[in-house]
């Protein structure tokens, strides 16, 4: 059962704030899926309190690189089902968590952070991390 969209808002607002698009349907997921030019950036968003709270933080962090993703795109994992379901369609052979970051290159999985990747990391570890992902996919 989803979280109370009172309790989640904020952290949907979190992601918008920083630039990140929004795709709350498996369709508008498949419509962004379908511009494989260049580089784009999925983030799982999640409540969970063992990872979630580094996770929008450090993206945030991680997007003042000057080498970024093109486009920066996030679901809610736990709250907008179809649409987390049709982002994991597309990294196949990586189990489901949340919250995770998967970056993808001319159409293809390049990257994927996983919450065990995640956890115990601060913003800062993780933006780090990040920041390396970016520039080997430039």
């Amino acid at each position: 059962m989803p979280y109370p969209e009172e309790m989640v808002a904020p952290m949907r607002a979190e992601c918008v704030a920083m630039g990140v698009t929004e795709l709350r349907t498996a369709e508008s997921v498949r419509d962004a899926m379908d511009d494989k030019s260049g580089t784009a950036l999925y983030f799982i968003n999640s409540v969970c309190g063992c990872a979630a709270g580094s996770a929008r933080p450090g993206l945030a962090l991680s997007l003042q690189n000057e080498s970024k993703p093109e486009r920066l795109y996030t679901v809610f994992a736990g709250q907008d089902s179809d649409a987390t379901a049709e982002v994991r369609k597309s990294i196949l052979g990586v189990p489901p968590s949340s919250p995770a970051i998967a970056v993808f290159k001319d159409g293809n999985l390049a990257a994927m952070v996983e919450r065990h990747h995640i956890q115990g990391c601060g913003p800062e570890e993780l933006a780090q991390k990040l920041g390396k992902v970016y520039a080997e996919i430039a």
